[in-house]
């Protein structure tokens, strides 16, 4: 690869004139981790970077590299409007499109392109409009939370990668009752602007995820409910998980596993700023280990009950 000193652009990157975007772009993140400040301390590597990172600004952006193909080191001036200095004359062609005999260039063919971009510049005294500045593309990414974190809101630290291909670490504070879908813009963190123009935004697509409590459906909670089974058979009073935290909940006798019980506006935020549902699901956990007296008590219930699990019920 030859050096990044030169001053034409293609082969500070290392690449051929007919590189595609996607080369350029590997070409320079390649370099420039080699060369990045942050990594390379040796003498000369902030220059080398620089001088990367001005080819690339010129070769990622499809009409400043058409310029530059065109006019050389004077493309800039003529993006602007101004005259290529004395002498150069701002025309550069590129003889390697007209197959002449023997390899050699069709000066018939040359001197067509000359003849018609002076005719250009020339009709009606109009000069081509210079390009503006404008704002980088945004970006997208995707950041998961769980329930609770989503609804209490909190801080988290994210990773990116800037055009450079360098690595940085970014704190974002995350809103209460963030919903599942909401984009959270981060200005100035997406792509570079066009000719000097403002930095695009970064947009995190939340998306929450389940959690060992909570399972979110809409806005409406769905949680588990542990109860023994004499709990079940007879009812009692339990404590239930909330986003708000533990509230009191009355289990009606005879509750099997797989009940629902519904607790109205318990579960997460609408947009509109009411709640959905907690939804409570019955689980009768048995214990894995008896005591002699638990043990002799369920064998005194099983000589007793008639109550058959499997018998069908209408």
């Amino acid at each position: 690869m030859k050096s990044v000193s030169t001053t034409d652009y293609y082969e500070r990157l290392g690449v051929k004139r007919d590189a595609t975007a996607d080369e350029i772009q590997k070409a320079f993140r390649q370099l420039a981790r080699k060369f990045h400040p942050d990594v390379n301390k040796a003498a000369g590597a902030e220059d080398k970077f620089k001088s990367l990172n001005e080819a690339h600004e010129v070769l990622k952006d499809a009409e400043k590299r058409r310029l530059y193909d065109q006019y050389g080191e004077n493309w800039k001036a003529i993006s602007e409007g101004r005259q290529a200095p004395p002498g150069q004359g701002g025309q550069n062609f590129d003889f390697g499109g007209f197959g002449g005999a023997g390899g050699q260039p069709d000066m018939g063919s040359i001197f067509e392109q000359f003849f018609a971009q002076q005719q250009g510049a020339a009709a009606g005294g109009r000069r081509r409009p210079r390009s503006r500045a404008a704002k980088g593309e945004d970006m997208e990414a995707e950041i998961t939370l769980d329930v609770i974190d989503a609804y209490k809101g909190m801080s988290r630290e994210i990773g990116l990668e800037d055009s450079e291909g360098a690595q940085h670490r970014l704190t974002v504070k995350i809103p209460a009752a963030v919903r599942d879908g909401q984009k959270i813009r981060l200005k100035g963190r997406g792509h570079p602007g066009v000719m000097g123009g403002p930095q695009g935004d970064l947009l995190l697509v939340v998306r929450l995820a389940a959690t060992g409590d909570f399972r979110l459906e809409g806005e409406n909670l769905h949680t588990m409910l542990l109860v023994s089974p004499w709990e079940a058979a007879l009812g009692a009073t339990v404590d239930v998980n909330t986003l708000d935290g533990a509230l009191r909940l009355k289990v009606p006798a005879g509750s099997s596993s797989g009940r629902q019980i519904r607790l109205r506006g318990k579960g997460y935020p609408k947009a509109d700023g009411e709640k959905g549902d907690l939804f409570a699901t019955v689980q009768v956990r048995i214990p894995e280990s008896l005591t002699d007296e638990e043990r002799k008590l369920f064998e005194e219930l099983q000589s007793v009950s008639k109550f058959d699990p499997r018998a069908t019920t209408e």
